[in-house]
């Protein structure tokens, strides 16, 4: 038995493969408080009548949320002599082009929590200077009284010389968590790197501590590995030390199932939406998802392979306000799990879950299979107040509720696709989580998309993605020379093979033409091909006549693991008819509602219903089920 774990702000989901090949899925309410009972009682639930030990794939949040409402550890960042400012200064770019005085950015660690080091490293790796006895006594003695809890240590080019910052990690050796940058993001550039490291050494604690409380409350029964950022996972013992490498481990999963699925039902080429509660994460597949190690979060780098995916505050959960101009919003505030949307009893304010009970598509007892019963009358009450604000009837009020969060989640598609030299008329919309195939096809319209696919278990995919994920570790390590890249590869290899055994090895490299800033990364074979073609697409020329440089070197080990199998549905045939009046297309219509495997192929309006979410299928687009059981929905008319 393998288990799938996807926590989210407001529903943690489990998808089980049991022995005999079956998938069973489910949904809890998540608890932000305390997430570690969730996953237990759901695991509990899962493995009740089974005594075996059984391998949990778990999408955590812990890092992400931490970092995100500043609740990390108290951590201290020590660096090179002369550079303690280097988190606070940054880089010159300006987020906000067009704000003349835009407010300071706050880093995670405050200047008195930076302390400098007489050392130094050259860019060449020869070592200048070692920090003395003395200095290290000195340095570990100002650690103590500051009451920091990590440290976070990063050396001016350490990523080719790492011999003092080990020297500094042994001398502070008891003072808590200790992280080195060679160790998390041996790779050039400073500010990214000590960024990087400085992320791990704030959220390590916490992620140490409850993976800890998991392992022991689950009481050795679960074998428990956590998905990382790059669509595959590893262990419990390696993310406590590596806790930056799952800061977008939800979001992960989503993206590696969407892939899947869709390559079932023929399409290699698939934009990925994944709207939850709590935000949405748009994403881009060609034929493979596509990576970043130029990621921010929450505006700080992350320098380390992740998927790359494109995160706005626009979920089923998202607040809609009225701000001081007379404007609607909606997002990136969200009602979470506790309170929740109105309607779920608790909260108050009107969310984009909330605005789709008030148009009809959600009924009171379709919610989680009937299990969670939801207050239409509190749904209608909240987006009453937004309405009054805006002088406007109620269904007007939640049609704009809609509208909004449909125009926030389509500049983030536009953001992974045409920002990225893409086209997204040339890819299908995979739409899931529990709001996803409410918002697909008016999406889809608006970008020209001519298929959707609201594929399977689309109210979990993300949980599906942990057991569809591979055992992956990424080396990496700074170069300079293409003479020297042969020794370091061998390097890394000889590392992945020690650690990740049974494993197949590829090489990639990080490679840019001499002068230029920023790198492309590209197979190691043919590299040089590889890069001017990859140059020409994303930037429209290339230059074969021109030097090219090796920059960084990377090595992932991948081990494949047992996955579950699709095989064709049974269908459930003809159900009587029901029908409920809903609001679509600018009026109201009594529609039919059927279950996903009760649908033959029908044309719009009318709903898709199932356990954890449901599917708008507007007036002028067809929906039919694929053999596998992905909803595929295409415009009666060409996009």
């Amino acid at each position: 038995m393998r288990i799938g774990v996807d926590a989210g702000g407001t529903f943690t989901d489990f998808i089980v493969l049991h022995d005999d090949g079956r998938l069973e899925s489910f949904k809890l309410r998540s608890n932000p408080r305390a997430p570690h009972r969730v996953i237990l009682e759901g695991l509990h639930r899962a493995t009740a009548a089974t005594r075996k030990i059984v391998d949990v794939v778990h999408g955590s949040t812990v890092a992400t949320n931490a970092l995100l409402e500043r609740k990390g550890v108290r951590t201290a960042l020590v660096t090179t002599a002369g550079f303690e400012d280097l988190l606070l200064i940054g880089r010159q770019n300006r987020r906000e082009l067009y704000n003349l005085t835009p407010g300071p950015e706050s880093p995670i660690i405050p200047g008195e929590l930076s302390f400098g080091v007489k050392e130094r490293a050259h860019f060449d790796g020869t070592i200048e200077r070692r920090p003395s006895a003395v200095e290290l006594k000195r340095l570990r003695a100002a650690l103590q009284s500051s009451g920091v809890a990590s440290v976070a240590i990063c050396f001016l080019h350490s990523y080719r010389s790492p011999e003092n910052e080990r020297a500094v990690a042994k001398a502070l050796t008891g003072l808590g968590y200790i992280c080195t940058s060679h160790e998390v993001s041996p790779e050039f550039r400073e500010y990214e790197r000590a960024s990087t490291t400085a992320i791990n050494a704030y959220v390590g604690p916490l992620m140490d501590n409850y993976l800890g409380a998991l392992e022991a409350a689950s009481s050795r029964r679960h074998r428990i590995s956590i998905l990382q950022s790059n669509g595959g996972y590893i262990t419990a013992k390696q993310a406590r030390r590596h806790a930056v490498s799952t800061v977008l481990s939800g979001p992960a999963g989503g993206l590696i199932a969407a892939t899947e699925m869709a390559r079932w039902s023929g399409f290699s080429r698939i934009l990925a939406f994944d709207m939850g509660g709590t935000s949405t994460d748009v994403s881009l597949a060609d034929g493979v998802p596509r990576e970043t190690t130029e990621a921010r979060v929450d505006g700080m780098p992350v320098r380390v392979p992740m998927l790359d995916i494109h995160t706005v505050g626009a979920g089923g959960g998202s607040i809609a306000r009225v701000d001081a101009g007379g404007l609607l919003r909606v997002g990136p505030e969200s009602a979470g799990a506790d309170p929740g949307p109105a309607c779920y009893g608790s909260g108050t304010e009107a969310t984009v879950t909330d605005a789709h009970v008030v148009l009809g598509r959600i009924a009171a007892s379709q919610f989680l299979g009937g299990a969670m019963e939801i207050k239409p009358e509190l749904a209608a009450a909240a987006v009453d107040r937004v309405a009054r604000a805006l002088n406007l009837t109620r269904v007007k009020a939640a049609e704009g509720i809609v509208r909004v969060a449909n125009a926030n989640m389509e500049r983030a598609i536009r953001a992974v696709s045409v920002e990225r030299g893409y086209d997204p008329r040339d890819f299908a919309l995979v739409a899931f989580g529990g709001g996803g195939g409410l918002h697909a096809c008016e999406l889809a319209a608006q970008l020209q998309i001519s298929t959707v696919i609201v594929p399977r278990y689309a109210e979990g995919l993300s949980a599906l993605g942990m057991l569809l994920a591979d055992c992956v570790r990424d080396y990496s390590a700074g170069v300079q020379g293409i003479a020297k890249v042969e020794p370091v590869f061998a390097r890394l290899e000889a590392q992945a093979r020690r650690e990740t055994p049974r494993a197949t090895l590829a090489r990639t490299a990080d490679l840019r033409y001499a002068g230029q800033s920023y790198e492309i990364n590209v197979p190691w074979r043919n590299a040089e091909a590889a890069f001017h073609k990859e140059h020409a697409r994303l930037y429209g020329l290339s230059n074969p006549a021109r030097p090219i440089e090796v920059v960084t070197i990377r090595v992932r080990a991948r081990a494949s693991t047992r996955k579950p199998a699709f095989p064709e549905l049974e269908f459930a045939g003809e159900t009587p008819a029901v029908t409920r009046r809903i609001h679509a297309a600018g009026r109201w219509r009594q529609v039919p509602v059927v279950s996903r495997l009760a649908l033959t192929a029908s044309a719009g309006p009318l709903l898709v219903t199932e356990y954890g979410c449901t599917t708008l299928v507007p007036p002028g687009w067809h929906a039919e089920l694929d053999p596998v059981g992905n909803l595929i929905l295409t415009p009666l008319q060409p996009a």
